[in-house]
């Protein structure tokens, strides 16, 4: 079934090598000059996300030509950061177990690479299918799943605070079960 699945109880996050320091690790380990701050770090159970922000654009753009040169600009710092993103994403992998996904922010342009999209499946009764459905009939989603991945978003950007005090609340659930009463 694979590396953390348990049965009827699914994953566990405790399954999983610990990822608190990933944000650390790689302020220490990304090159300097590569971005002009810290970088975020963002970690799940299957990936973690580097996005650092790069220098401002110098120059007179009107609001289109900015948005161009934003995007050739972080498409530049993809390709000539390549094989040392390989190599940072490799130790990486092998330290937390996941994989790497890279991006980058310059002005008003983020752009994500290399990032997974993993499939999720679930069982909908008639009236979560018909909410899809109406989403894909009103043209907002070409598909069911892209009407979910839009719901799921959607829910993601209004919901953010209350999604941050359930995670720290699932992080000391995992804290306690991992050091459990001593039976011996």
């Amino acid at each position: 079934m694979g590396r953390g699945w348990r049965g009827r109880g699914g994953w566990q996050q405790a399954d999983l090598p610990s990822a608190d320091d990933a944000a650390a690790w790689f302020a220490g380990r990304l090159p300097d000059g590569w971005f002009t701050g810290a970088a975020e770090v963002v970690v799940d159970r299957e990936e973690i996300t580097v996005v650092g922000t790069l220098p401002p654009l110098e120059g007179e753009f009107d609001e289109a030509s900015r948005a161009a040169a934003e995007s050739g600009r972080i498409a530049r710092w993809r390709e000539e950061t390549r094989e040392e993103r390989i190599e940072i994403a490799r130790q990486a992998e092998h330290r937390y177990g996941r994989k790497v996904a890279w991006g980058a922010v310059q002005g008003g342009t983020r752009e994500l690479f290399t990032h997974l999209a993993v499939p999720v499946m679930t069982r909908l009764r008639q009236p979560e299918r018909q909410v899809l459905d109406t989403l894909v009939a009103a043209g907002v989603a070409r598909s069911r799943a892209d009407a979910l991945a839009w719901a799921v978003r959607l829910v993601g950007e209004h919901a953010d605070t209350w999604l941050g005090e359930l995670r720290d609340a699932m992080s000391k659930v995992d804290d306690l079960r991992s050091q459990g009463p001593d039976l011996a």
